[in-house]
């Protein structure tokens, strides 16, 4: 018996050994960057993703929710894929992803509206991203702890696998300080308006760093039978057609904006559906030469019109429809739109260019030096560290 319990006792130790071994491979695999300077939008052209939009298809939508997957193991195991649907079905949504972590939910593909979503991410600090059009699940992660070469490196693996990379609620657990977000490059947008939290700092810092970063406003409920959890937030794209092939190229060009709309604690669905069909929408918001004009199809309380360093540039009270004109200062303009019941839609921003529309492509190399460097410094303290558990034993 004393026999048995060694030899599980060693497997286990080996077992142990083994996991460390892959996670510190893990770990050393991961580049040292050296990331560009950033520097604010700038040039004599505006880019306007609203320009010569007509306000007729404008469709619904939310990529943040999870359904019981892995056994249940994972949040979300309350729900089911039926139930998803039909929650969001009575709240008017044309499109309905389901994000499940690690997983690709195809039920539902043969529906309008479908579009291949999962969210990554599996480590301590919950640094998770929102894939829109992925076309494969990612294992790859840092779960005990990530500093910006990490968050970089699982950037630069998502985008090849995936048509959109969003960062997800970055604010919700505070492992993704929103003055990293100047630094990092190569993904499309944030997660700004989640059930969770609310990340607007960290969109104006990516902005003001001159990174096009576009929003995205989802529920992201765990449990959609509590009404509590669900239509607070949702991202609406212009989208003639209801398919992947036409939502995720408007997202691209961030023909989108997101809404945050009132969820008074204890309302029921049938007065959540009432307040879901007269949510205001945008009319048009176009460039006429150097001046934004705003529309909407009701009054709204307040225009707020913000810029650099997340500078409220201007607010105009009371209508329907609100100016401004871009000073050769505002180096990007997005909008808000409040209303008096709390209603707040979000816009992506007017931002200046030179020649190439504005985006956030890779703004970083490897310092190959330092790479290697860093490699050869932890595998020799690693053998430093085996040959002084060998003398002590």
């Amino acid at each position: 018996m004393r026999n048995i319990g060694s030899y599980i006792g060693k497997s286990l130790l080996y077992l142990l050994i083994l996991a460390l071994g892959f996670l510190i491979l893990n770990y050393l695999t991961c580049p040292v960057f050296e990331f560009s300077e950033p520097a604010p939008f700038s040039g004599n052209k505006l880019y306007n993703p609203y320009q010569n939009l007509d306000s007729v298809v404008w469709r619904k939508g939310n990529f943040q929710v999870q359904s019981k997957a892995w056994g249940g193991i994972t949040d979300g195991r309350k729900n089911s894929n039926e139930l998803i649907f039909d929650v969001y079905r009575q709240l008017g949504y044309d499109i309905i992803a389901i994000s499940d972590y690690q997983k690709i939910n195809t039920w539902g593909s043969d529906q309008p509206g479908y579009v291949p979503v999962y969210e990554h991410g599996f480590g301590i600090e919950k640094n998770h991203h929102v894939l829109i059009g992925a076309h494969k699940v990612i294992w790859n992660d840092y779960p005990l702890f990530q500093n910006l070469h990490h968050k970089q490196q699982i950037l630069n693996r998502l985008r090849a696998s995936s048509d959109l990379v969003y960062v997800a609620h970055p604010e919700f657990t505070r492992d993704y300080p929103a003055e990293e977000m100047k630094w990092l490059s190569n993904y499309d947008g944030i997660e700004v308006l989640n059930g969770f939290r609310k990340s607007i700092e960290h969109w104006d810092t990516a902005l003001s760093a001159g990174r096009y970063v576009t929003i995205l406003a989802n529920d992201d409920a765990h449990d959609v039978s509590n009404p509590d959890e669900i239509g607070q937030f949702c991202t609406f794209i212009h989208s003639p057609g209801n398919t992947s092939g036409e939502i995720i190229p408007s997202l691209k060009r961030g023909r989108s904006y997101g809404a945050e709309i009132p969820r008074p604690l204890g309302e029921s669905m049938e007065q959540k559906a009432r307040r879901h069909r007269h949510l205001p929408r945008l009319e048009k918001a176009r460039l006429a030469g150097d001046t934004l004009v705003v529309e909407m199809d009701s009054a709204a309380a307040e225009f707020r019109f913000i810029g650099q360093g997340g500078t409220v540039r201007s607010r105009q009270v009371g209508a329907k429809q609100a100016t401004y004109v871009i000073s050769p200062e505002d180096t990007y303009i997005r909008t808000e739109i409040a209303y008096p019941d709390g209603t707040t839609l979000y816009l992506n921003p007017v931002a200046r260019y030179k020649e190439t529309v504005p985006s956030n492509p890779p703004a970083f190399r490897i310092n190959q030096q330092k790479t290697w460097l860093l490699r050869g410094l932890t595998f020799t303290g690693l053998i430093l560290l085996w040959i002084f558990y060998r003398r002590k034993k």
